[in-house]
């Protein structure tokens, strides 16, 4: 039976594990149109695809019935896809306003504001839904606080020593008040935001 994608809460993106674990090539990425394509000639309805995706987007049918009931209730879920795509920690990045290349950090970081700059790599970037929005990381701290997202390089992470991505550098007036390293997801929302407030505030 076809598989359904709830696009109003799955990011799209190639980095889709659901493609990276369909044993028959059923789902793909489309680069030209860049958006995810299922071939249900060639499901075999193994339900991997299924079980790796983190927020349930991606389903299988087991049998016309479950079909029906599965597409009703992704046209009647309320969510929008455009209250999803909002630039997040540990996400991809949507929007060049947060971009920023390695070398113009030390650029950026001389300022008297507060600075949070983003490393990221291909590698770690997790699910849009699963990931928390910036503007929740930074709500508690100053106003003129500024957050960048950068694609890391091997020596900014030596320089930083970075051991593990995405790794979110927290600076003021130019110096690294601290680091927190690794992916968190919206459920550890609570805990990431008290480690940056904790790490300004000391």
């Amino acid at each position: 039976m076809p598989v359904l994608i709830n696009l109003k809460i799955c990011d799209n993106a190639k980095e889709c594990g659901g493609v990276a674990v369909c044993p028959t090539g059923a789902i793909t990425f489309d680069e030209e149109k860049e958006t995810l394509v299922i071939d249900n000639n060639k499901c075999i309805s193994c339900g991997q695809c299924e079980n790796e995706c983190p927020i349930g987007a991606i389903r299988v049918a087991k049998d016309e019935n479950e079909y029906k009931k599965i597409k009703e209730e992704i046209d009647n879920d309320p969510r929008k896809t455009k209250d999803l795509f909002v630039d997040r920690y540990g996400a991809a990045p949507l929007s060049e306003f947060f971009m920023l290349e390695a070398e113009e950090i030390e650029q950026k970081i001389d300022t008297d504001k507060i600075v949070l700059i983003e490393l990221y790599n291909d590698d770690s970037i997790q699910c849009l839904l699963k990931s928390i929005p910036i503007k929740e990381l930074v709500k508690d701290l100053p106003d003129t606080t500024v957050f960048y997202k950068v694609e890391s390089k091997k020596e900014i992470e030596e320089k930083y020593e970075i051991k593990e991505l995405p790794a979110l550098l927290i600076f003021n007036k130019g110096s690294l008040l601290g680091k927190i390293e690794g992916y968190y997801t919206d459920d550890n929302k609570k805990e990431m935001i008290e480690k940056i407030k904790s790490t300004v505030n000391n």
